[in-house]
């Protein structure tokens, strides 16, 4: 071997190791910014999940009690020296505004409270909260942060579990904003656009593989198709507010509004999917089929589906992942508003997760920073897990021909 062969070898062998290099390099720095991503995301969102609570004893002894009222007199009695008209409201602001409506649904609870001076918890407000949980006491006056400091020497502070953040809707108030409404409404979303999308693009697909003919009208359906699944997200906002709001004259920031424009977004992408199932199948099992005398609805009934399930279902569920993390063109469509309450309808105004974390993250309040973040981590939680199932059916089911 000659010396320029040796060097030829040489070059190659080390251009080779240097593509190596390039490619493990960007994997360990896509690796590591994911791990900074997902770092900076728990690390915000770690508060939302445990919520503050104080004890204030209060006095149940009257004949007709007025929950409010009570909640201020416990929290008189608890620091009489608050005197000053300032003092006192700031005084007012240690719990949260629904307190008293908690002191209501623990009576309504434990009847046997009313007539007593019993020692209750109830929620701390967002500045106390923050403070507790961060130490941050950059919204707390003094007499405030002294009261609170009180309040932990002597142990009449608890941290539990905000189940609220997943049970309440959107509020003013960050301590019991959450985001069951936005959970909901994602459900409802969800299940209106598969009972569109599901359906009609499994039999489209079916149609243009294997009963439509090859001609000029066909394949401008196929790249019209094609291209849909191309389109900006936000077009299909302006479709579905000139469609479905405009002419159509549907609810407002519905969930049926909300699923039905993001039908046709998924719409293309779950005909594409099935139709690369459905090539992915050899043509020996529609010969087989065909020489036993099946019909071509035969065949592709008893054949052809079930044998395109798996790959069905993942592109499908991957359609749905795409969807449920869609902001634009449900900003569109007037799924911005704020929802205080938890739809019970399709037709009710509803928000979804994605658009409440754009609504929390445009807050200037503390508290809903990391109500954000956890709202964040919850939907990337969703769709990790609907990807996961992607994953596993596609192993679980794939056939190698």
């Amino acid at each position: 071997m000659n010396n320029s062969k040796i060097h030829n070898i040489a070059k190659r062998t080390r251009q080779e190791a240097r593509f190596k290099f390039f490619g493990m390099a960007s994997i360990g720095f896509a690796l590591l910014f994911l791990i900074m991503l997902f770092g900076m995301i728990l690390s915000k969102s770690n508060g939302a999940f445990t919520r503050s609570e104080i004890a204030l004893n209060v006095n149940l002894t009257a004949e007709k009690i007025d929950h409010r009222q009570v909640i201020k007199d416990a929290l008189k009695a608890r620091f009489p020296e608050a005197t000053t008209v300032a003092e006192i409201n700031s005084l007012y602001q240690l719990p949260s505004k629904v307190a008293n409506l908690e002191l209501k649904k623990q009576l309504e609870k434990n009847p046997n409270l009313v007539g007593t001076k019993p020692t209750l918890f109830f929620s701390a407000s967002s500045k106390v909260d923050m403070f507790i949980k961060h130490k941050d006491a950059s919204t707390l006056n003094e007499n405030q942060l002294r009261w609170v400091k009180d309040l932990q020497e002597k142990n009449e502070v608890k941290a539990i579990f905000n189940w609220k953040f997943f049970q309440f809707a959107d509020s003013r108030e960050p301590e019991i904003a959450g985001i069951g409404a936005a959970m909901v409404g994602s459900f409802f979303v969800m299940l209106i656009f598969l009972t569109f999308a599901f359906p009609i693009g499994v039999m489209c697909a079916f149609y243009l593989e294997e009963f439509a003919p090859k001609n000029r009208l066909t394949d401008i359906i196929e790249i019209s198709i094609n291209n849909l699944a191309a389109i900006p997200s936000i077009i299909y906002g302006l479709l579905g507010l000139t469609v479905y709001l405009q002419f159509m004259d549907l609810p407002r920031s519905s969930s049926l509004v909300g699923g039905m424009t993001l039908f046709m977004l998924v719409l293309p992408v779950i005909i594409i999917a099935t139709r690369n199932t459905i090539r992915s199948i050899p043509n020996s099992i529609r010969d087989g089929a065909a020489a036993l005398g099946a019909s071509k609805m035969q065949i592709t009934v008893h054949h052809l589906l079930p044998l395109s399930v798996p790959g069905i279902m993942t592109g499908t569920i991957l359609a749905v992942s795409r969807a449920l993390g869609e902001t634009a063109p449900l900003l569109m469509i007037g799924m911005i508003a704020f929802i205080a309450d938890i739809p019970q309808t399709f037709a009710d105004p509803t928000s979804v997760l994605p658009v409440q974390i754009y609504l929390w993250s445009d807050s200037p309040e503390s508290g809903f920073a990391e109500k954000t973040a956890a709202a964040i981590l919850v939907l990337l939680g969703f769709l990790v897990l609907l990807n996961s199932v992607a994953i596993y059916l596609r192993k679980k089911f794939e056939r190698k021909w």
